[in-house]
């Protein structure tokens, strides 16, 4: 039986773009959130390492802002990527998003050992602008929410 990968939006991004700590497949060091549709909203499964603790047996907060950043932008591609007829494995290059403004409310501890997922509505604000509201569960539970405001990256970036 053979398995199937779905392409995620992060694995489309041109190389120049592809070295995001939270997202970025060419940063041997980071995380490697991947996104994608499911449905009609956005998914990111992570599962986080012991290196990522804050206290023991709790996932560090900043891992989970980094989550919640790199799903909002991720899903904002997803988005303006569709919108322009198009999905990821199309072979065309995805529009790269970055991070207007970042909300994060922590609701309660986040456990090791866990696969965390984000899951993420997008409401597009403005033609090159998307508001992504993101839910962050542990276990089925929600443990943190948050929005973030993603914009189309200024040309101005690639220079």
């Amino acid at each position: 039986m053979s398995e199937t990968t779905i392409t995620a939006i992060q694995d489309e991004y041109a190389e120049e773009f592809a070295h995001c700590y939270g997202c970025g497949r060419l940063n041997e060091s980071g995380h490697h959130f991947r996104t994608i549709w499911q449905g009609d909203k956005t998914y990111t499964e992570y599962e986080p390492g012991n290196e990522h603790t804050a206290i023991p047996g709790f996932v560090y907060g900043g891992v989970i802002a980094s989550l919640i950043d790199c799903h909002g932008t991720g899903s904002a591609s997803l988005a303006l990527h569709r919108k322009n007829g198009f999905e990821p494995g199309s072979g065309e290059e995805p529009p790269r998003f970055v991070t207007a403004s970042l909300h994060v409310d922590y609701l309660k501890p986040t456990p090791q050992g866990v696969t965390l997922k984000a899951v993420g509505e997008v409401e597009e604000i403005h033609p090159k602008k998307f508001k992504v509201t993101i839910e962050v569960t542990a276990d089925g539970a929600i443990c943190a929410t948050g929005t973030v405001v993603a914009v189309v990256m200024p040309s101005s970036f690639g220079k």
